[in-house]
């Protein structure tokens, strides 16, 4: 649908009539849907990660579509005949009111405003990792979850996992006692001559003809204007700052959240990048060690978190043999306790101790976390974390990645975001959401929104 077919004023009319008309019934938001009924779902964002979050939705009604590329439509009409076609989401929120939720599956930039536009409207969110593009974003998203009522959750699918429940469990249970330092790795954005996308550009690429089945002005939402390239979409976007969160972004809400949730971590105190290999202005760097201080925590010591991207390793354990594979190889994580070691694959999965021969005759603890794999059915088995929040939908237990444990588990990992571009150790306050000695770092919290796109305008 033409970008002109839409009005500031039509949408805030349509708006303001949905949000009144919501009940606030149930236990999980405005609808009052009965598990046995099917939700109405729409997904924005439908290429790529977006294709498959919609299709493992499909136990529910799948009754609009949305995306800036019209051949991404084409696509995903043939999966979904029955449903409708828009290129943007605000009008296709609008002419639908009977949407309970919808997916949100677009680059970091546009998470935001597609997610606040919808919850102020009742619908409940599914939105991929990071949650949002800057920690302003998730601290608003976080609140607007409590406020309009609605289920929630981020999609770092590994939380849903056998592997990070069991290392919980794990970890509270005693097993490597008082954790004080942890390891977290990734070969993104690319090592060698296998490039996930490139990082370390200095400037912006030159014009190019927008083509056709893009609407490129939709495509920018809250960024500021600058002239299309293929260089930035569909792909590419991911190491730009205007658009993405580099390495951080794609995999730290996987590789760092069996740390975030078992240690207990909360925000850190400081940040700073230890290592780096070109980063610019405009894109994150090739490579970079980060290192996350996080404060006592209960009976949880003081603990530092290192971050490493690009290919970069962190140092074998001492006391593990030099031929134990750590993580999932070049992806994974590990935590350093007062006894013992514990590590894990890329989403969580596989937890065990290391030394291996420690697991010969290691009896695991009594489960205390629920498992939610058994909730999907037989014919989507592998979607236990959309199901998990298909059921929060419907009036069910809260989805374990909702904003409320996902919006300061981003917020941690935009930290790192701002380092890479601020040198210097950079000291944060959690409550006050500002670096404390940095003005320079204040300036990454929020981005500056393009007109038209502010979410402190819905």
């Amino acid at each position: 649908m033409p970008n002109n077919e839409y009005t500031r004023r039509t949408f805030l009319m349509g708006a303001l009539a949905l949000t009144a008309g919501c009940a606030t019934t149930g236990k999980q938001g405005p609808t009052a849907t009965a598990p046995s009924d099917k939700l109405n779902v729409a997904g924005i964002g439908i290429g790529g990660k977006g294709q498959s979050d919609i299709w493992e939705c499909r136990s529910e009604n799948i009754v609009a579509l949305c995306d800036v590329d019209s051949n991404m439509l084409l696509k995903a009409g043939e999966m979904f005949p029955e449903a409708k076609t828009y290129s943007d989401y605000r009008v296709m929120l609008e002419k639908h009111p009977e949407i309970d939720a919808v997916t949100v599956s677009t680059p970091d930039h546009t998470h935001a405003h597609a997610a606040m536009t919808a919850m102020s409207m009742g619908k409940h969110v599914y939105v991929q990792k990071p949650m949002t593009h800057n920690i302003y974003e998730a601290r608003k998203l976080t609140e607007a979850a409590r406020k309009y009522g609605v289920a929630s959750q981020m999609g770092n699918q590994g939380h849903s996992g056998e592997g990070v429940r069991r290392c919980v469990e794990m970890v509270r249970s005693g097993a490597i006692g008082k954790v004080r330092e942890a390891h977290c790795w990734t070969d993104r954005p690319g090592v060698q001559d296998r490039a996930w996308w490139p990082q370390g550009v200095a400037d912006p690429y030159p014009g190019e003809p927008v083509p056709d089945n893009l609407d490129w002005d939709l495509w920018l939402n809250a960024a500021q204007h600058r002239e299309y390239n293929k260089k930035y979409a569909p792909f590419n976007w991911r190491g730009w700052w205007d658009f993405g969160c580099g390495a951080l972004g794609d995999m730290a809400c996987h590789i760092m959240d069996p740390a975030m949730w078992a240690l207990d971590l909360g925000a850190p105190t400081s940040v700073e990048v230890v290592e780096e290999d070109s980063g610019t202005m405009q894109t994150g760097p090739l490579n970079e060690i980060i290192r996350f201080e996080f404060p006592e925590r209960g009976d949880h010591p003081a603990l530092t978190l290192y971050w490493y991207d690009g290919g970069k390793k962190p140092p074998h354990p001492k006391g593990v043999p030099a031929d134990e594979k750590l993580g999932g190889g070049s992806n994974g994580s590990y935590f350093v306790g007062d006894k013992g070691v514990m590590t894990l694959d890329t989403y969580g999965e596989n937890a065990r101790l290391l030394p291996a021969s420690k697991m010969d005759d290691y009896t695991p603890p009594p489960q205390t976390i629920r498992r939610v794999a058994e909730m999907a059915p037989s014919s989507i088995s592998d979607n236990a974390h959309r199901m998990d929040w298909i059921n929060a939908c419907k009036g069910g237990e809260k989805a374990g990645s909702n904003f409320d444990y996902a919006g300061p588990f981003t917020e941690t990992v935009l930290l790192g975001t701002v380092a890479a571009r601020v040198p210097g150790k950079l000291l944060w306050d959690s409550k006050a959401m500002r670096f404390t000695n940095s003005d320079e770092a204040n300036t990454y919290v929020k981005r500056d929104y393009r007109d038209g796109w502010n979410i402190d305008a819905i």
